[in-house]
């Protein structure tokens, strides 16, 4: 009798199914034919990024997730205010961690003021939503006390040219002590931008 033989990939933990469907509409975004027109109108730029997860010492103060990444995506939206020499524009984006910790996707005000030599800066303010606990019942997650946050990026980074940049990014998000309990999560990292 023949003996069947399976052979079959197996995905590393560090990479959930969530963070590869993210990944692949990106890709989707950056590379589609219909993507030119659609920045024309909406989108001035697209980032990803990889980003250190519940990181200690900020401004959360302690790690409780694990020692993992996030991926995170984000598009600054065309319409802007200019505001203290650089311009106010909606983002929407999303950090997703690959081992299964707190994710969330956000919407924020950012604004964002770039130098003639190419160094640019960007902090913002808004709200998030998470799929993490709210009350604390597992001590390997955040209590971060509701499910809406708010949301405070800040971002430093350079232009290479007029369609790339690199930067660093933190975000933090939180209830700003509205509700007890607030943990608040932080996360910073490095991420590529493309500029239409």
């Amino acid at each position: 009798m023949a003996e069947k033989i399976v052979i079959g990939v197996q995905m590393p933990n560090a990479v959930s199914s969530r963070a590869l469907v993210c990944l692949a509409l990106f890709a989707l975004l950056t590379l589609a034919p219909e993507t030119t027109a659609l920045a024309d109108g909406w989108i001035e730029e697209l980032k990803v990024g990889v980003l250190a997860h519940d990181v200690p010492d900020l401004w959360s103060g302690f790690r409780a997730e694990s020692n993992s990444a996030a991926l995170n995506f984000e598009a600054l939206l065309s319409p802007s205010v200019v505001f203290l020499g650089g311009a106010i524009r909606p983002v929407v984006g999303a950090s997703v961690n690959t081992e299964g910790g707190t994710s969330n996707i956000y919407v924020d005000a950012r604004w964002q003021y770039e130098t003639p030599s190419g160094i640019f800066f960007g902090l913002g303010l808004g709200g998030t939503v998470h799929d993490g606990q709210l009350e604390l019942k597992d001590f390997d997650r955040k209590a971060l006390g509701s499910r809406v946050l708010f949301h405070i990026p800040l971002e430093i980074g350079y232009r290479l040219d007029a369609h790339n940049s690199i930067s660093a990014y933190f975000e933090h998000m939180s209830n700003a002590y509205t509700v007890d309990p607030n943990e608040g999560l932080d996360r910073i990292g490095l991420r590529y931008g493309y500029r239409f």
